[in-house]
């Protein structure tokens, strides 16, 4: 069992940048593929960004590709996202998700085992 715990959402103006972080307990984070996920209001929730638990695989969603970088630090039990040129679509809760058996990063949700609770991001037209 893992809990993971997000931080640094905010409320930031179009072309702006913000870094989300979210920390996860337990001594196996190095052993989980982790991704993020976000929700925005009226729609369902979409794949933004999986990184492999070795950090060597990333993969994006075509709407975030250039613009958000998913890094980890398994020293720190911690994976970030940093999100640059944000745009109002971006509007979202954004989840951080682990997946403990290492599966190919595909985006699919459902291929996560632990979630977060969850960090606003609102980008202002």
């Amino acid at each position: 069992q893992v809990q993971l715990v997000e931080s640094g959402g905010g409320l930031v103006q179009t072309g702006g940048s913000l870094r989300l972080s979210c920390a996860a307990s337990g001594r196996t984070f190095s052993s989980y593929n982790m991704g993020w996920f976000r929700q925005a209001p009226g729609k369902e929730r979409e794949f933004v960004a999986a990184m492999s638990w070795s950090g060597g695989s990333t993969y994006y969603a075509d709407s975030v590709k250039g613009r958000f970088t998913i890094s980890r630090d398994n020293a720190k039990n911690t994976v970030y996202l940093q999100m640059s040129s944000l745009k109002p679509e971006d509007t979202a809760v954004y989840y951080c998700a682990a997946d403990r058996r290492r599966r190919p990063l595909r985006g699919n949700d459902g291929e996560y085992d632990y979630w977060g609770q969850g960090t606003q991001v609102t980008v202002s037209s």
